[in-house]
């Protein structure tokens, strides 16, 4: 049976610092600087993911090359994703194809709903997602960013109903959220940071920018 470990043991785990966990899963990124060097790495993936009959989400860039790693069994992450991790770093040294881990981001949509039984079969229609539990809508080709019905205890009369959620690695949270100060953004809460951060745009349109640390 396979069991799950949490985000601080993975990144705990020897081999694994060219990860980082976002939201349920691990990714890196890897520059490969060409397309056939890419398509080699992919390729290099695909065999080590059959040999251990774990498979990861890749996408495939010009640049380069983006791997996110999740045990489905346990809606997170096992030692099987540590394993698979270590085995892909392996190979994107023999190929010099080097982590970038601030090139990683996870994007969520988040829809403050007061009854989300009410809201999601629209946008489950509109965009074509199927339902992942009682407040999750996700891409069936894991390509778009997945929705999140968020509930609500009352009505927010003049907020925003809908925001982003902006995972990014633990140790870029902090220059990601001073570079969109910096933008024109404002800091409204970090009441719950390090798990998360509230921003706003120059007309109060709300991001989080959410990563694992403080949820242990």
């Amino acid at each position: 049976m396979v069991e799950s470990i949490t985000p601080r043991q993975f990144h705990e785990a020897a081999g694994v610092d060219d990860w980082r966990v976002l939201f349920a899963g691990a990714s890196a990124y890897f520059r490969t600087g060409s397309f056939a060097r890419g398509v080699r790495f992919v390729e290099a993936i695909g065999a080590l993911a059959d040999a251990a009959d774990h498979h990861p989400d890749v996408d495939l860039r010009y640049p380069g090359v983006t791997v996110r790693l999740t045990t489905h069994e346990v809606g997170g992450l096992s030692r099987r994703d540590v394993e698979l991790a270590r085995a892909i770093s392996a190979a994107a040294r023999e190929l010099d194809a080097p982590a970038d881990p601030t090139a990683l981001k996870s994007v969520q949509v988040t829809v403050d709903a007061l009854v989300g039984s009410r809201v999601m079969p629209f946008w489950r229609a509109l965009l074509g997602y199927r339902a992942e539990g009682d407040e999750d809508l996700v891409d069936p080709n894991g390509g778009e960013p997945p929705f999140w019905f968020q509930p609500m205890d009352a009505p927010r009369p003049g907020r925003n109903r809908l925001h982003i959620d902006v995972s990014v690695p633990h140790d870029q949270a902090e220059e990601r959220i001073a570079a969109a100060i910096t933008a024109g953004g404002r800091l409204l809460s970090d009441t719950h940071a390090p798990a998360w951060w509230t921003l706003a745009d120059p007309e109060g349109n709300e991001a989080d920018v959410a990563t694992w640390m403080g949820r242990d």
